[in-house]
């Protein structure tokens, strides 16, 4: 239990520091929402077969719990059309006085300057299957409109609710990576203090000979990198990475320099 919690409060730090990825509604007039990151020692069970996603939302309902400001009325609501399931409310909760639907989304997105004509086209996800224009549309145009459905309605009306008395806001956090060759992107919209490092391919991954490597877990993508885990040296990376290109897969990987710095990186197989 306490190698459990020693890793789930290494992923809540990594959660607490990872920045929104705006700032209050400079993106398609979507409010971000606000909340101190407050670092605690965690005393949480969370399933390990949970995927990053669902394992996010229980890292952030117990942030949520951590504030006397914060009620959380209900959670992973699922709202259905004779049995056929329309989608998800992630959270409902009270903030003072102000009741709120809360959307929870944690994303990695990689810069790539080919993809589309606007900042936010040119964030794509690791294997070129997502982005961001995808995931802000679907929010848009699927996700919280189904607040004002007839069917979430019923649901609302059975706790007491209506969608005219709630304000929509999303808990967006992100990590944005940028090519190797790109030392700045001046990023207008989007909040720069989410570039969290680089992603390589192939042919660049021999210019980090002398360094050694470390694939966390995807879970463990969020965790900030340390020293202690066990490092791969450049041959037995290479040999590996292999198998990712294979599989068309860009794992996440921490890079330590030979100056004993810690970087972050995807290694993608485009």
């Amino acid at each position: 239990m306490y190698q459990k919690n020693k890793v789930i409060q290494k992923r809540y730090e990594g959660f607490l520091q990872t920045n929104s990825l705006w700032k209050n509604n400079a993106i398609y007039q979507l409010n971000q929402f606000k909340i101190e990151a407050k670092s605690k020692k965690i005393e949480l069970i969370i399933n390990e077969n949970l995927r990053l996603g669902k394992y996010i939302e229980r890292l952030v309902s117990y942030q949520l719990e951590q504030e006397e400001s914060i009620s959380i009325i209900c959670e992973n609501i699922q709202i259905q059309k004779e049995k056929i399931t329309l989608g998800e409310l992630d959270c409902i909760l009270q903030k003072e006085k102000k009741i709120i639907h809360l959307e929870i989304i944690y994303k990695f997105y990689l810069y790539d300057p080919s993809c589309g004509k606007t900042e936010i086209d040119h964030f794509i996800g690791p294997n070129r299957n997502d982005s961001l224009a995808q995931k802000l549309i679907k929010l848009k145009e699927k996700q919280l409109p189904l607040l004002y459905s007839d069917e979430c309605a019923k649901y609302l009306k059975s706790i007491h609710l209506k969608a005219s008395d709630i304000e929509q806001q999303v808990y967006f956090k992100g990590q944005l990576f940028i090519p190797l060759s790109i030392n700045n992107i001046p990023l207008r919209s989007l909040n720069k203090d989410c570039i969290a490092g680089y992603y390589i391919n192939q042919k660049e991954l021999v210019l980090f000979e002398n360094c050694k490597f470390y694939i966390p877990e995807k879970k463990d993508w969020i965790v900030i990198p340390h020293k202690n885990v066990n490092w791969l040296k450049f041959e037995e990376m290479k040999k590996i990475s292999i198998r990712y290109f294979e599989k068309k897969s860009s794992p996440l990987c921490w890079l330590k320099k030979e100056n004993g710095e810690i970087l972050k990186i995807f290694l993608v197989w485009w």
